[in-house]
């Protein structure tokens, strides 16, 4: 199995935990928990910032020193309704207990305590349309350059139809060169519905030094250190994936593929 393609642990509890360690790499992190209602869940964010993504479900969330209340409210993420979520600096501490059976994400990155605790969405949170034909799907954009609320963190929610592409043309963000392009890491949290289904992501390197292509199934995660990493949505088969972004500068600048500079022409 390929080490980019991160496989659930277990259905209940803290299923995902990728560190900058396990990534092998600096910059992101990217935890889930599932929880039943009654339960609890408690961390510290030590020299990280994170935000948390009420990917389904409700629960009641204290952090930073204050009572945050019942955050939620889709009951299953493909009703594409904004997400709640909640920015938490570093050196502090938050706890959530679910109201209701929930999935809650943890997008984490390094902070340098920039910016005070606040809520995200749903206000202000807005499903936009992105692409055109085959290469259509719809954004909720949580935490994005454009929203000053985080020292490192940018973070999206993605919604591919069935037989549509996503993340793409082809792009890659890996090289440390503003304005040109920016260094960011990432991680993609899939969801697939019907959750039996199965989605495609290819990360791939113009150099062919990486280059993976992955089945990927409802509740896995794929890292991508490098290269360019388009998905694609067979048909019958939706695709959500929650992105987490982060490197040593808050701005997401790309560039495409070489193959794809005729399609974008195009399209232009």
């Amino acid at each position: 199995m390929s080490q980019l393609l991160r496989k659930p642990f277990g259905t209940h509890g803290k299923v995902h935990e990728i560190t900058p360690q396990s990534a092998g790499w600096r910059y992101v992190g990217f935890s889930l928990y599932r929880l039943r209602a009654g339960e609890t869940v408690a961390e510290a964010t030590g020299a990280q910032e994170v935000i948390l993504v009420m990917v389904e479900g409700k629960a009641a969330i204290t952090a930073a020193g204050q009572d945050w209340g019942v955050l939620g409210e889709r009951m299953n993420v493909f009703e594409k309704t904004p997400p709640h979520c909640l920015y938490v600096p570093n050196a502090q501490e938050w706890r959530a207990e679910a109201t209701t059976d929930c999935t809650i994400a943890v997008c984490a990155a390094p902070g340098q305590g920039g910016h005070a605790a606040r809520r995200l969405g749903p206000e202000g949170i807005t499903l936009t349309q992105r692409g055109k034909g085959p290469n259509t799907r719809w954004i909720n954009n949580i935490a994005m350059e454009a929203e000053d609320v985080a020292d490192s963190l940018l973070v999206t929610e993605v919604f591919t139809p069935a037989g549509n592409w996503s993340s793409y043309p082809s792009h890659r963000h890996d090289e440390d060169d503003f304005p040109r392009i920016t260094y960011l890491e990432e991680t993609y949290y899939h969801r697939v519905n019907p959750a039996e289904g199965w989605a495609i992501q290819r990360v791939y390197t113009d150099d062919g030094t990486l280059d993976e292509t992955m089945a990927v199934k409802d509740g896995e995660v794929v890292l991508v250190p490098r290269g360019h990493h388009p998905c694609g949505a067979p048909h019958g088969f939706e695709l959500y994936y929650l992105n987490v972004m982060a490197g040593p500068r808050r701005a997401w600048r790309f560039q495409p593929a070489p193959e794809v500079e005729s399609v974008i022409a195009r399209d232009a």
